[in-house]
């Protein structure tokens, strides 16, 4: 894994790592829609949870700004919270893995601050987790935005990974599985997470699949899903191919 220069803006508290859990988001020029992404987090019914957001070098906008400023006014409902800078834009996966190693809990749920979750999605995730020994869990989405439609996820399962990604980046991940895959691969051009969930099958790790609307992901013009993925599906698909030779993307 890559390491990066960073600095940490912003921090309190400490959580009980066996039964709390770290939300690390990652952040990058989206100030119009990291408090969305944030008050979601604080309406979570699960009280254990440790805030954490990895900016990586935001210089469009005042990101940083905006998530400093939302983190102290809402400190109270976080038992802890961390704030973290990157001191270069180093890209996603490099900011999936920052969150990572700073995640004081054994278990991180992983999302992107231009996105959402429902009151009960870190509770039923964390449920299902533990009642199922999982090394993570994850959810259906449901898309909004440009796009308003549910999303692609669907049960765990190594055949149908080889066909294309179909489990998104919002998940309860075990950090010791992170660990175990070597954390996220910068990928030019996207499908990083997809890449992390290959790992996650050549480990036969166990990953358990809640057939619930949990997750909300934005569509838009700058994310992911409309732009480098789909303009370089595929030099992507190549790449994957030769890290992964099990799949069949066509």
């Amino acid at each position: 894994m890559r390491t990066s220069d960073s600095r940490t803006i912003l921090q309190w508290g400490k959580i009980p790592a066996d039964t709390g859990v770290s939300v690390a988001i990652s952040l990058y020029n989206y100030a119009n829609h990291i408090e969305e992404c944030l008050d979601s987090v604080a309406a979570q019914d699960f009280a254990d949870i440790q805030l954490v957001i990895v900016d990586d070098c935001s210089r469009k906008d005042d990101s940083l700004a905006v998530a400093k400023a939302w983190m102290q006014e809402h400190q109270d409902r976080f038992p802890s919270g961390l704030l973290i800078a990157h001191q270069a834009n180093c890209g996603l996966a490099e900011a999936r893995n920052t969150g990572f190693r700073a995640a004081g809990c054994d278990t991180v749920f992983v999302m992107d601050a231009d996105n959402t979750i429902h009151p009960c999605c870190i509770r039923k995730l964390h449920r299902a987790l533990h009642a199922s020994e999982a090394e993570a869990s994850y959810s259906q989405l449901v898309m909004f935005g440009d796009v308003t439609d549910v999303g692609y996820a669907d049960y765990w399962s190594k055949p149908l990974l080889a066909k294309g990604p179909y489990v998104d980046a919002m998940a309860l991940v075990r950090k010791r599985i992170w660990e175990r895959a070597g954390g996220y691969t910068h990928i030019d051009g996207g499908w990083e997470d997809y890449d992390f969930w290959c790992k996650l099958a050549e480990l036969e790790a166990e990953v358990c699949f809640v057939p619930e609307l949990l997750c909300s992901y934005r569509v838009h013009k700058t994310s992911m899903l409309r732009t480098d993925t789909v303009n370089r599906y595929e030099s992507l698909k190549n790449v994957i191919s030769l890290r992964h030779p099990w799949t069949r993307l066509t």
